[in-house]
């Protein structure tokens, strides 16, 4: 990936995170906290995927907190062109993070192997 590329990707992710958090006052957020976790722009920068992780126990709350990023893409375009020193803002297409669920997901896998395992010494200080 080009330096260039990389530049605009990391500038990308902090800009539409702070946006996000400061200017989206949209209430269907409520309590959900969304973080922007990775962006990836084309190399021509006129399009650019940028990936939501959304912290909230309750599915239909977090399906309904990313549709509302979604539907605000538009506005976070136009805070784009005016936070951002590029000559064309990149037309913005979110995407569902779910890396840090599936994470969690299989730590749980894990520890639940090793509880289970015959093998394991429960004796043994951790």
């Amino acid at each position: 990936m080009k330096v260039k590329t990389e530049r605009v990707n990391s500038e990308l992710k902090r800009q539409i995170s702070q946006i996000i958090a400061e200017d989206v006052k949209d209430p269907r957020l409520g309590d959900a906290m969304v973080s922007v976790t990775k962006v990836y722009v084309t190399p021509d920068l006129k399009y650019a995927k940028a990936y939501l992780s959304i912290f909230e126990p309750d599915e239909e709350k977090k399906k309904t907190a990313f549709d509302v990023v979604s539907g605000c893409a538009a506005f976070i375009r136009a805070r784009l062109k005016d936070s951002m020193n590029i000559r064309l803002v990149p037309e913005i297409r979110f995407l569902m993070d779910d890396s840090v669920d599936y994470s969690i997901k299989i730590d749980g896998l894990i520890k639940k192997m090793h509880e289970e395992s015959p093998y394991s010494d429960s004796s043994e200080e951790k």
